[in-house]
């Protein structure tokens, strides 16, 4: 994602967040990980009521990044079991999880040092 001059990471978090929102994504967390780790800027955790909507959320993202932004991801996985998309974006990775997964690997609870953000239905909570 940094091949553009006037690429913004926190523009770009802020973009996933949205599309995320606009295809009813539940419990939202950003991981803020450049002051902890050289993974990534961002992690970006999301469920999904369903494995349909977990599918949804990641396919929503990858076809309006690509072809509203420009942006293609460097890696996904996860797409035919439903449970944990994993959408890489190098330095953004989005995490879609359903319920039961997010539980088990408990992705925030790993990053704890991170400071974080949970999104609501208005992304400014």
């Amino acid at each position: 994602m940094k091949s553009n001059a006037f690429y913004d990471v926190e523009k770009n978090v802020e973009r996933i967040v949205e599309l995320i929102l606009d295809k009813k994504g539940e419990d939202i967390v950003v991981l803020d990980l450049r002051e902890i780790s050289s993974v990534a800027d961002f992690f970006i955790v999301v469920s999904g009521n369903s494995g349909v909507h977990v599918r949804a959320i990641a396919d929503e993202l990858r076809e309006k990044l690509k072809k509203d932004d420009k942006i293609m991801p460097w890696h996904v996985e996860g797409i035919q079991s439903q449970k944990w998309i994993l959408i890489d974006y190098v330095d953004i990775v989005v995490h879609v999880f359903d319920y039961e997964s997010r539980e088990y690997y408990s992705i925030e609870k790993l990053w704890k040092d991170a400071e974080s953000r949970e999104i609501g239905a208005d992304p400014q909570v």
